[in-house]
């Protein structure tokens, strides 16, 4: 059974939801990860991506990423240990000339007691991410948008404005 969270369009972020598909499954869905992934696949997911993480030229990184599923666009920077969902980096997407902040993490799926979810995350064109970011699945970053180191991006950020904090909200 799936169920799809529809995001709000207006009020405030807190009230907005994300975009999320909730897949039932038995029991602890993270002992049970071999049943909603391939392993192989998986495995060799995870070979690419953390070898992405620590590798110094973001040309490679980008190619090891796009292997993996992920749509990277042109001129795309990811910083030294910034890290991609390893079971679905396919429901990921960055826009051009985006920078994503060292050791940030980028997941687009959540593992539940008695469920899953996943959610596509789409990082706009010329985006600056800070360091230490963790962003949700579900969650769309408009173009040009700034988000400040160590936030948690829950909620949507429009186009242009500057965000920052945990929860995620709007900078002055």
């Amino acid at each position: 059974m799936r169920r799809v969270e529809i995001r709000r369009t207006s009020g405030p972020p807190s009230l907005q939801r994300r975009a999320l598909e909730t897949h039932k499954s038995p029991g602890n869905t993270m002992h049970l990860w071999w049943r909603v992934k391939n392993p192989l696949v998986t495995v060799i997911r995870f070979i690419l991506i953390y070898s992405a993480r620590f590798l110094p030229s973001t040309y490679i990184k980008n190619v090891l990423c796009r292997a993996c599923g992920a749509r990277i666009g042109k001129g795309v920077t990811f910083g030294l240990g910034a890290m991609m969902d390893i079971f679905y980096p396919e429901l990921i997407d960055v826009g051009d000339n985006s920078l994503i902040g060292y050791n940030t993490l980028i997941l687009a799926h959540e593992f539940l007691q008695g469920e899953y979810r996943t959610g596509k995350v789409q990082i706009g064109k010329n985006v600056m991410i800070g360091a230490n970011c963790t962003i949700l699945p579900g969650i769309c970053i408009g173009d040009g948008a700034s988000i400040s180191a160590m936030t948690l991006v829950n909620c949507d950020i429009p186009a242009g404005q500057k965000w920052g904090g945990v929860p995620a909200r709007r900078l002055k």
